[in-house]
């Protein structure tokens, strides 16, 4: 059996401290993998994702981003686009900032990079935002393991998306984020009967642009995640819509001690969400 040597970079996405953040692999050159390889490398890494480089099949696309948890390949995700793109940019050897075109499963998004000795930054316009049905607290709060005065008093539960779904569940006071003690079946079961990728608890001060947030994803995939780009476009839209509140920093990943820092911001019909990423390992895969 022959096996391919395929570049390989190691990424913590949403920080510019190594080890804090949220990991992702990116193996470059991938076209020639099947996809039962790429599903038995992301299993192997055991992270949230692990991204694979091919080139595009879309026109004005710059290459094609196939992202993988361990569950299976998914059309779209945050931080695997973010980081992919700069990790791109440097096997290219750009030198100072280059605007890409990504294909995903959700589409094409155009994203701009920030190659510096002092800095690795990117940031994207997500899918324009859906918005779909409000949803009745009580079973996302049970859940989390919280109490029905966690909710918030004004603003509802909701799945929204912007290239995957997610259900915002804001809570009424930052304590209540740090007293989530999820329960994965009980996740699992609110997360098939809505069709979301994830429950995004959400303690959010909208006047001031803010928010803290936790998100809870498929136990077959990862309880919690560090950083989740995919739903800080959604929790933006929704603040926009319901807060008038068009740009949003958030803070994500404290309570397992990977702090993560996300800034989405409303950019015409779009979501642009950006941040920072470091380089932790960089070599060859054997596959």
């Amino acid at each position: 059996m022959t096996t391919a040597q395929l570049p390989y970079t190691l990424l913590d996405v949403f920080t510019d401290i190594p080890l804090t953040g949220n990991q992702l692999a990116v193996v470059h050159d991938a076209d020639g993998l099947t996809d039962e390889v790429m599903l038995a490398f992301a299993r192997e890494t055991k992270l949230a994702e692990t991204t694979f480089v091919q080139l595009p099949t879309a026109d004005g696309a710059d290459y094609r981003n196939r992202i993988f948890c361990m569950a299976g390949e998914m059309p779209f995700a945050g931080h695997p686009s973010l980081g992919t793109a700069v990790a791109v940019a440097r096997r290219r050897g750009v030198k100072g900032s280059v605007r890409y075109v990504q294909q995903t499963g959700a589409g094409r998004q155009p994203l701009d990079v920030e190659i510096s000795p002092d800095r690795l930054a990117a940031s994207m316009l997500q899918e324009p935002p859906t918005f779909g049905a409000e949803v009745d607290p009580g079973p996302v709060l049970s859940a989390l393991g919280l109490e029905p005065a966690d909710a918030h008093p004004s603003l509802p539960p909701q799945l929204v998306s912007t290239g995957l779904q997610h259900l915002m569940m804001p809570l009424a006071t930052p304590e209540s984020i740090g007293r989530i003690r999820s329960k994965p079946s009980a996740v699992d079961a609110v997360l098939a009967e809505h069709a979301a990728f994830g429950i995004y608890a959400a303690w959010c001060e909208p006047e001031h642009g803010k928010a803290r947030t936790r998100m809870f994803a498929r136990s077959d995939q990862i309880l919690e995640d560090p950083a989740t780009g995919s739903a800080a476009g959604p929790l933006c839209a929704y603040l926009h819509q319901r807060a008038d509140c068009a740009a949003v920093d958030i803070v994500q990943g404290v309570e397992i001690g990977r702090r993560s820092e996300l800034h989405a911001e409303i950019a015409g019909d779009r979501v642009r969400v950006g941040g920072s990423a470091v380089v932790v390992a960089e070599g060859l895969v054997y596959l």
